[in-house]
């Protein structure tokens, strides 16, 4: 292989159950309200001009509201959070919105660039890969993994209609249980507005893309519609994808402002084709070529989501929130990972209903500067099947996997926020989570019960100390937990016990500081500890995913994070973050022991990004922006060496035809670097090459 080709690859149990049963009613009727828009105006600031209170960074322009109010946000977080604000998210034209993680601070993405399953994104020392999906997703505040905790919903959302994204590291974070590994990541999408935008493009490998939004408010009413299409035929050959989605919010808001209530509907679907995994040796001569024998291979991806929200303000102390949803998401998959290999059709169809309540109260405490009590709930019920079937060119040849399973999760937290003084504030929380289902194999006719995880009890404690206004100190210690997915989930015959969940302590400690006027920075360090990590085994025997779970054992993760965002003055703004991670195995599986002390496969040295903006006239605006990561290995016992480091340069620049009518130019990877996703399993290997150069160009209407 060739320098430049980058192989991105493939305790307490204290509490009792009568315990938990008083912490539930308390806390009913309980709800997260996520980012609610309150019925004031807005300004538009520098995302750089909040106090230093925190631990939060924000990239782009911000929309300041009224006082805290309702549900604790996402800056009383204090771990490492990021905001990315639309004013850097809305002007991208990419294949898939996950990719929009490249600009988050010490995120992986990772790009299969195979079909509907096209990549994902992981945080802290985890890898996309698969085997372990270790973030928490949420559009609106409704979670949005399926039952491995990929992330299929986010496909639906275009970057138009986001407002933001909220990206929170770490095991501190009290509001969510399930597939809250790392970290969790909130994409908001626009309410409310009276206005439109149109934004058409067209680009290279045949790409023509069409996002339509428009919001409407009168009265107490608002109306908020989303279209998007998107077609391509892709960098390599037999990569041709058409990609629809649809959105439609409708809020009422009470005369008082006081109440608000509201229903959101989405739709997406994908047909794509697939490229096929290539040698090393091909992915090198032939980057943009597909193997003969994935001439068979495509896939079709749909989903669907629905969700009620209300939320309100009962008294200047108490706020109350809820939200109900039911979401579907299918997706059929041939797919064949090597000549030597069997097509597979590879069909997932999930259904998922859910419960979210929080209650927050803000009384006037004399002993102290200010207190905040929140408590809230959370329920999801999920009824899953997922079949395999051998075949040639898709035609069924046997059946090889048929299951149909349900698991069901409940969850409660209950925080407390006690600023003692100006200067300190000091988070103590504790979360619990349950898990029911059954599990039923179709070939082998048995039913199985979920593991007796038992009661899930995750405490977590944070504090941010204010030095002086413009510099603040932070620390936070936290617990989360890993179960298994599919199959891995239930005690079957193979099982002789039950599995216990495998419990993710973190701490991290950081300054923040704002040495002038327009300026933001951040370093952190971090550790997370897990005690049984196990991960999906995705190969046996050239049959990819068959199900089973490979113990990897006791995990170590750290790592050291820095990261500055500036707006220097009217014309210039950039940012800067730069994540150095490391991720062990410090007390392997018995079967194993060649892993001990060793790396775990896929998780790069470092991820590194950086950009500028310079608005030369009030009619330009020039952009570049770069993204890299470092080495790593392929395996878990490091034996088959390290690689995988990359850096690609982006260009844009935007021309303000009127105030109505912008003019946009993005110029992808100028440099043409060479960069492949990779994976090795069970002693196969398959690569597939990224984008090479590309151009697109833009004309957005605002109406």
């Amino acid at each position: 292989m060739t320098s430049n080709l980058t192989l991105s690859v493939r305790h307490t149990r204290s509490l009792t159950a009568a315990a938990v049963a008083a912490a539930l009613a308390s806390l009913a009727p309980s709800v997260w309200a996520e980012s609610t828009p309150q019925p004031v105006q807005p300004t538009v600031t520098p995302a750089v001009a909040e106090p230093t209170n925190d631990a939060a960074l924000t990239l782009g322009t911000i929309t300041v509201q009224s006082a805290p109010s309702g549900a604790l946000n996402v800056r009383s977080v204090f771990s490492s959070v990021d905001i990315l604000r639309a004013s850097v998210l809305q002007d991208q034209h990419l294949d898939y919105s996950w990719e929009l993680l490249t600009r988050a601070p010490g995120v992986q993405v990772t790009q299969f660039k195979q079909g509907t399953d096209a990549g994902r994104f992981s945080m802290r020392g985890f890898n996309g890969e698969g085997r372990i999906n270790a973030v928490k997703l949420l559009i609106d505040g409704i979670p949005s993994n399926d039952n491995a905790g990929g992330m299929p919903f986010f496909d639906a959302v275009f970057p138009l209609d986001i407002e933001a994204i909220e990206i929170v590291r770490g095991t501190n974070d009290p509001r969510y249980g399930l597939n809250n590994i790392a970290g969790n990541a909130n994409v908001i999408t626009r309410q409310g507005g009276n206005d439109g935008q149109a934004s058409v493009t067209l680009g290279s490998f045949g790409t023509h893309e069409l996002q339509l939004k428009k919001g409407i408010e009168s009265g107490n009413w608002s109306q908020n519609y989303f279209v998007a299409t998107r077609e391509s035929d892709g960098y390599r050959d037999h990569t041709d994808a058409n990609k629809k989605a649809l959105a439609g919010k409708w809020f009422y808001t009470s005369d008082s402002g006081h109440w608000r209530a509201g229903v959101i509907a989405r739709y997406y679907k994908n047909k794509a084709l697939e490229s096929g995994y290539l040698t090393a040796e091909q992915a090198t001569s032939a980057p943009r070529s597909s193997p003969a024998y994935a001439a068979w291979d495509r896939s079709e991806r749909e989903t669907t989501q629905l969700s009620a929200h209300l939320d309100g303000q009962w008294n200047n102390n108490l706020s109350w929130a809820a939200k109900a949803y039911t979401q579907h998401y299918e997706n059929q998959r041939f797919v064949r990972f090597s000549a030597a290999g069997v097509q597979q059709e590879r069909d997932n169809d999930e259904t998922h209903k859910g419960l979210i309540t929080t209650l927050t109260w803000r009384p006037e405490v004399s002993w102290v500067h200010a207190f905040t009590l929140e408590g809230g709930f959370d329920a999801q019920w999920q009824d899953n099947t997922a079949q395999r079937y051998r075949t040639v060119q898709q035609a069924r040849t046997s059946q090889i996997r048929d299951w149909n399973f349900d698991l069901n999760t409940k969850g409660a937290y209950v925080q407390a926020v006690v600023q003692p003084v100006q200067a300190l504030k000091i988070i103590s929380a504790l979360r619990v989570d349950r898990v029911s289902g059954n599990f039923t194999d179709g070939l082998s006719k048995t039913t199985s019960p979920v593991h007796d995880y038992g009661t899930i009890t995750q405490p977590k404690i944070s504090m941010v100390y204010a030095l002086r206004p413009d510099t603040s100190v932070y620390a936070n210690w936290g617990r989360s937990f890993q179960i298994g997915t599919g199959i891995d989930s239930y005690r079957t015959a193979s099982q002789s016990r039950n599995l216990a969940p495998s419990l993710n302590d973190g701490w991290e400690a950081g300054v923040k500081w704002q040495p002038t006027t327009g300026i933001e920075t951040r370093v952190a360090y971090w550790e997370q500890r897990a005690s049984g990590e196990v991960a999906r085994v995705l190969g046996v025997n050239g049959l990819p995913d068959q199900g089973g779970q490979g113990n990897v054992g006791r995990t170590l993760r750290k790592g050291l994070d820095l990261q500055a965002n500036a707006r220097l003055d009217a014309q210039w703004s950039g940012w800067v973050a730069y994540s150095s991670q490391i991720s062990r195995i410090t007390a392997p599986d018995p079967s194993a022991p060649a892993t001990t002390g060793k790396e775990i496969e896929n998780v790069p040295h470092y991820l590194a990004m950086l950009g500028v903006d310079y608005q030369a006239s009030q009619q330009l605006k020039l952009s570049a922006w770069a993204n890299a990561q470092g080495n790593y290995y392929l395996e878990r016992t490091n034996t088959l060496g390290r690689t995988g480091g990359y850096a690609l340069l982006n260009l844009g620049a935007t021309w303000r035809v009127s105030p109505t009518v912008d003019m946009s130019v993005q110029l992808k990877n100028v440099t043409n670097r060479k960069y492949v996703y990779a994976w090795y399993d069970s002693g196969s290997s398959g690569y597939s090459p990224g984008d090479g150069p590309s151009a697109y160009a833009s004309v957005s209407w605002k109406f």
